[in-house]
């Protein structure tokens, strides 16, 4: 997008792309799908440790009607609305097709690219402009455009490329962790339901702060995943240098992925803890305690039978074992104590948790190139004149569902006009 907007400005753009054909997370967004847009966009959503205005109005620069006309109309994607997920996908269902778009309107604005080329250093020359040394030879560069994500999903060639340059180029990065990352429980309290998945609504407290998410929940054979799931992992994270607490180190593999006017960047590890773990508590239906309570109350056989009517049968039964409730009680013969630990499991359940997957299976990367040290009408540095950021290099992420290519697009094309 920063290719594409900063070619229309007639200047002569240099994309240095580090995998062979790039663009790969596009590909793999919403299950081979590409969730291209959200519903709305929701800055408030957002987490970031910058001035929150700022997300705000880097999110909006871009309206969320703007962007649809510009992938229907000016790219050429047909987009539909699924209500049920409260997401636009191409009609074709088709992810590739979204990027190879991207590319060809990158292309035909007169972007070079430079495949399985990557930036070896990075110099200012005399006359204020870039001098810049890559695997295929040298470019100078009147700007960059530092678009080269975060550390997540490494196997796409994303592996935090450009937090190092910031850093040596004199900005604040926010230290980096895993966000939207499964979660895991080391011993996996309930491997045994592993597959099993149904809609819940979350409650996760860390410090003075709440977090609540609903949607998709998944058992897995490790640990928790699924959109709900996802959208609170951030709670536990603690910012400072050390060992991250994951089932993944974060270990960079040298393979950053770029896109410039006139070219990009590198980039080295940073590390976070997760130290404590905060509660989080799961509703497992759209029921409230009273609700249960008379449910339970009206019924006239099982309580198992009750609450399967509601719940997968095997994690209904998993409750009913936690709150000490038989598998052959009869909803008549259920004790206070009985009614009551079932009901707090049904309704308040704290899902007990050692820490997350880590990059390899983050949807993105928390923290970043801290927002107010960037000029959020051009996104250019306000301590190196010349450099621009876009993207998850920025210190902001949003939920799951389109909001970080929402994020993606209205930064990249704020970066590519302003250079």
């Amino acid at each position: 997008m920063a290719a594409i907007f900063a070619a229309s400005r007639g200047h002569r753009v240099i994309v240095v792309e580090t995998t062979r054909d790039g663009g790969r997370k596009i590909i793999i967004s919403g299950g081979g799908r590409c969730n291209v847009l959200p519903r709305a966009l929701e800055p408030d959503r957002f987490v970031s440790d910058s001035p929150r205005a700022l997300v705000r109005r880097l999110l909006r620069s871009w309206p969320l009607d703007a962007q649809l006309t510009w992938f229907e109309r000016d790219l050429g994607i047909p987009l539909k609305f699924e209500a049920d997920s409260g997401k636009y996908f191409p009609v074709s269902d088709r992810a590739r097709d979204v990027r190879d778009r991207l590319i060809a309107k990158a292309d035909r604005a007169g972007a070079q690219f430079r495949y399985e080329t990557r930036l070896t250093d990075v110099a200012r020359r005399a006359d204020g402009g870039w001098s810049i040394q890559t695997t295929t030879g040298p470019i100078d560069a009147d700007a960059i455009i530092i678009a080269t994500g975060g550390r997540s999903v490494p196997a796409t060639g994303s592996d935090g490329a450009g937090f190092d340059l910031a850093a040596r180029l004199g900005h604040t990065v926010h230290p980096t962790y895993p966000a939207l990352a499964p979660l895991v429980c080391d011993p996996p309290r309930h491997g045994a339901l592993a597959g099993i998945s149904l809609n819940v609504r979350i409650r996760a407290k860390s410090g003075n702060k709440t977090i609540e998410s609903h949607g998709g929940f998944l058992f897995t054979h490790h640990g928790y995943s699924g959109p709900a799931v996802l959208d609170v992992s951030h709670v536990g994270r603690t910012h400072g240098r050390g060992r991250a607490s994951t089932v993944e180190n974060s270990g960079r593999k040298e393979t950053p992925v770029s896109a410039a006017k006139e070219t990009l960047v590198s980039a080295a590890p940073e590390f976070s803890t997760l130290e404590a773990r905060p509660h989080i508590r799961v509703r497992w239906s759209e029921f409230d305690a009273a609700a249960w309570t008379q449910k339970l109350s009206d019924a006239g056989g099982l309580v198992l039978t009750t609450v399967a009517r509601e719940l997968p049968t095997r994690l209904a039964e998993q409750l009913l074992i936690e709150s000490q409730v038989p598998l052959d009680r009869r909803a008549s013969s259920l004790t206070r104590a009985e009614r009551l630990a079932l009901i707090d499991r049904l309704t308040s359940y704290e899902l007990r948790w050692t820490g997350d997957e880590g990059y390899k299976k983050a949807e993105v990367t928390g923290g970043g190139v801290a927002l107010d040290e960037i000029d959020p009408r051009t996104l250019e540095s306000r301590i190196a004149p010349g450099i621009f950021f876009c993207g998850e290099i920025l210190d902001a992420f949003g939920p799951i569902g389109g909001h970080n290519f929402a994020w993606a697009w209205a930064t990249g094309r704020a970066a590519g006009l302003g250079s």
